[in-house]
């Protein structure tokens, strides 16, 4: 099985975007590649924990979502 790789796009609220595989840094001047393994690992890192939090809160909206309608009066 192959390690998770974290999506193309813009990490939430920070000035970093993958692109292409690479994480680029975003400012207003332009877009620099990062280079530094180390700086780019903790990148990964956050973007895939990130996923993952944004994943669980999904499974729980669809859970809560499941659990009211399975009591359509509201009463828990």
């Amino acid at each position: 099985m192959s390690a998770p790789t974290p999506q193309q796009g813009r990490l939430a609220h920070a000035p970093v975007v993958l692109r292409g595989g690479r994480w680029w840094l975003d400012g207003g001047a332009g877009s620099v590649p990062a280079s530094d393994p180390a700086f780019t690992a903790v990148l990964d890192d956050f973007a895939l924990s990130m996923a993952a939090a944004d994943q669980a809160v999904a499974n729980l909206l669809v859970r809560q979502d499941d659990a009211s309608c399975a009591d359509p009066g509201g009463r828990r």
